[in-house]
């Protein structure tokens, strides 16, 4: 080889010695620095420090979402506030991550890119999250707030009337749904924040045209014009004229219900003062025995018999029964059930 020739091997040897030994010192001068084109959580953290990374994901990243979400519902609205969803993220190693990767690929791949300007293109997650169970009682509290239990169809009785009160539809909030909504919005810095709620109608159990098909039978009591009357699928069927207690022993007032029934029923005395001797005693049907043919029982002792003193009805002369001559009571008898009711009023 020439003179010349070595001269120029020499060189270009150098030349290359010197190129390395630029990279090598450009290179140890970006060690501490994620290399161009790495991001975190879709935040550019490119050519930043350790420091400068985290600050800026927190900034760029978790500021945004840490915001409070709304449901909101005919004119009412809850909020959640972004400080009990704990939105939060491991940055330290999605950072760490960002530097690995800027130093993976060796020495001379890191030259490549530093000589041509290239970007490393990674993409890194920050496997940002959130406190599940908060939007769940969130969920639960506006659910509570909305929810409407449906209501049956009912009687409002009177002493001499009935009113059917009608059914109610319910509501029941779509909470899958809104669930479903919230973890949506929580991690989505531009979606809505407040979300509109929405519900389902439930169905009462009972509906206002099933109602009287559920009162077969149904008696009220006006103790002030001594009238009993039988009411059949809630319609009038026949008025009695009837003796109800007298002052001091009067017909208890409310709502019951057919207790039991018996025929040529045994007189059970009451254990009352006005009893006088026969006072707990059992009269079996016969003369001595006053509740004739029926006996419907009400309420603690009271209840619906038979008489022969026909004289009282329409009038208040008995210990707290309801007295009816006895073929209405026994025409009574055979048209209601244990269960039935009997507003007294």
């Amino acid at each position: 080889m020439g003179r010349g020739a070595k001269i120029a091997v020499v060189a270009v040897v150098a030349f290359l010695v010197l190129i390395v030994g630029v990279g090598y010192a450009y290179d140890s001068s970006q060690k501490d620095k994620i290399a161009d084109g790495v991001t975190i959580g879709g935040v550019d953290v490119g050519g930043m420090d350790e420091a400068e990374a985290r600050q800026e994901v927190r900034r760029r990243l978790l500021g945004p979402l840490r915001h409070s979400l709304r449901v909101g519902y005919d004119g009412k609205s809850w909020e959640l506030r972004g400080k009990k969803l704990e939105v939060h993220a491991d940055i330290e190693a999605a950072v760490q991550k960002a530097f690995d990767e800027s130093r993976d690929g060796g020495l001379p791949g890191r030259l490549v890119r530093y000589v041509t300007g290239g970007n490393l293109d990674e993409q890194i997650a920050a496997d940002v999250s959130y406190s599940q169970p908060a939007i769940n009682r969130f969920v639960r509290r506006v659910a509570h707030a909305i929810d409407r239990e449906a209501q049956d169809a009912t009687v409002e009785p009177t002493a001499d009337s009935l009113e059917i009160v009608a059914a109610k539809n319910g509501r029941k909030l779509r909470d899958k749904l809104l669930t479903r909504q919230l973890e949506a919005a929580v991690l989505n810095a531009d979606a809505d924040h407040t979300i509109a709620a929405r519900t389902h109608f439930t169905k009462p159990n009972v509906t206002t045209k099933e109602v009287a098909s559920a009162y077969p039978s149904y008696l009220t009591l006006d103790r002030e014009t001594f009238t009993l009357r039988l009411w059949k699928d809630l319609k009038l069927a026949k008025t009695y004229t009837v003796a109800v207690g007298q002052e001091g022993l009067e017909t208890p007032e409310g709502l019951y219900h057919i207790e039991e029934k018996q025929e040529n029923p045994s007189w059970h005395v009451p254990d009352s003062a006005w009893a006088g001797d026969l006072a707990g005693q059992v009269i079996p049907p016969g003369p001595e025995d006053p509740i004739k043919a029926r006996w419907m029982a009400i309420f603690e002792g009271a209840g619906i018999h038979g008489t022969e003193e026909t004289e009282s009805l329409g009038s208040a002369a008995s210990h707290g029964c309801v007295r009816m001559s006895i073929p209405d009571v026994e025409e009574l008898y055979d048209q209601v059930e244990v269960g039935t009711p009997i507003y007294i009023g």
